[in-house]
């Protein structure tokens, strides 16, 4: 697997569409969430790369990722913030995105 060599944009872009499909969906209001957060030639970049990984990917790049980003890495909560955020775009956090965010939650810190 390549090194994950991401800027702040593209892993919060990353880590939110793992999040939005957390569910197995992207719905609306997640895919609005994201845009919200980066910008659209960050959004089609990373979707392309989040759709060609499997899960197992997805979790190594993401610790990868934050583990060399400097803001995360100081600053866990602003990343569970974000994470909380995308969760509940939709208006509810479901079981299954209850469950992926207390598992990064164990992984990350």
């Amino acid at each position: 697997m390549e090194h994950t060599n991401w800027s702040k944009q593209e892993l919060v872009a990353y880590i939110l569409l793992y999040v939005a499909h957390s569910d197995l969906k992207e719905t609306k209001r997640e895919h609005e969430y994201i845009l919200s957060r980066v910008d659209l030639d960050t959004y089609i970049h990373i979707k392309n790369e989040f759709d060609a990984d499997n899960d197992y990917q997805s979790i190594t790049k993401i610790v990868e990722a934050v583990n060399a980003s400097q803001f995360y890495k100081n600053n866990p909560d602003a990343l569970f913030a974000d994470i909380k955020l995308m969760a509940f775009a939709d208006g509810k956090m479901d079981q299954m995105e209850h469950a992926m965010y207390n598992s990064l939650k164990k992984i990350l810190t």
